[in-house]
């Protein structure tokens, strides 16, 4: 009875969404020519699509944090990396957006530091995916390559986080929510349409910088992250109509091995996140994103 009650309940509605996709998979691999050698030689990007979704979903970051500097070692073309990294992405960040909602539904719906998570998401999304697309009918390109835009990127952010989770900062009540929601919503609709043009270069961006000028502003952190992992499963859904086009170069069978991995890390994620305090989280997100950043210089 007491292993009853540490076992972790799951939604009606996520089961029943993991089960079709488990079942689609299956599907899938079983109509797949060759899986059996498919399964010796690729079998490992099922680890790699369970720490990406894990970090992803527990920090708020994209899963691209992980799978483009794995992608790029492999040999992967970036037009290639990053298509393949939207996909498994749909995946992990659908699982993690999923027990989020959950966990905000049940836990945290009457709290106050919480109030603002719905428009908040609504608000990311929409020029989220509003950026992406107009990266796409714009032609919009990075400015410089893959290798370099990322680890920028990645180096920046974090040292940000670094210098930010030494102050101490005011959680935001109800009512300082009101006071300042539409001056939050402003900024985070700006650096959401700015986010989702450079998710659209590197597969990753959007979420980072919602979860960042969250914490900057002294929000609940978790509520930082699950606006992050919302937001991203969102922008990464809205690029489904050019990443599994026929003109698609992502590599479908990584995507095999590596999805189910992504679902895997997904749902349990959100367990990780509650499990570390607020500082440690700060400090493990930004370390891990320099770290990154720093690697993809030196492998470049």
């Amino acid at each position: 009875m007491q292993l009853k009650r540490h076992l972790p309940k799951m939604h009606p509605i996520i089961f029943i969404t993991v089960f079709v996709l488990i079942g689609l998979w299956l599907q899938w691999a079983l109509n797949t020519p060759n899986i059996d050698q498919l399964f010796f030689s690729h079998s490992g990007f099922l680890l790699l699509g369970i720490c990406g979704a894990i970090f992803a979903n527990a920090t708020g970051a994209g899963g691209g944090v992980i799978f483009i500097p794995a992608f790029s070692a492999l040999g992967f073309t970036p037009t290639e990396a990053i298509s393949t990294s939207f996909l498994i992405q749909c995946f992990g960040m659908t699982a993690g957006s999923m027990t989020w909602c959950h966990y905000y539904f049940k836990q945290h719906h009457q709290d106050d530091s919480w109030q603002g998570f719905p428009v908040m998401v609504a608000c990311c999304a929409l020029f989220s995916i509003s950026g992406f697309w107009t990266s796409q009918f714009a032609s919009l390109s990075a400015p410089v390559s893959l290798h370099v835009s990322f680890s920028v990127f990645s180096i920046v952010l974090g040292a940000i986080i670094i210098i930010n989770s030494r102050k101490k900062t005011t959680q935001h009540s109800l009512t300082s929510f009101k006071n300042s929601a539409l001056r939050d919503c402003m900024f985070l609709s700006g650096l959401s349409f700015v986010g989702g043009i450079i998710t659209a270069w590197l597969s990753v961006g959007v979420g980072e910088i919602i979860v960042i000028y969250l914490m900057l502003r002294g929000y609940c952190t978790k509520l930082a992250i699950a606006t992050g992992v919302v937001v991203s499963a969102m922008t990464v859904w809205s690029a489904t109509p050019i990443t599994l086009s026929a003109d698609s170069v992502a590599n479908v069978e990584v995507l095999l091995f590596a999805g189910p991995g992504a679902l895997l890390g997904g749902l349990i994620a959100k367990r990780i996140a509650l499990f570390f305090s607020v500082i440690k989280l700060k400090i493990f997100f930004a370390l891990w994103i320099m770290l990154t950043g720093l690697v993809m210089i030196i492998v470049a």
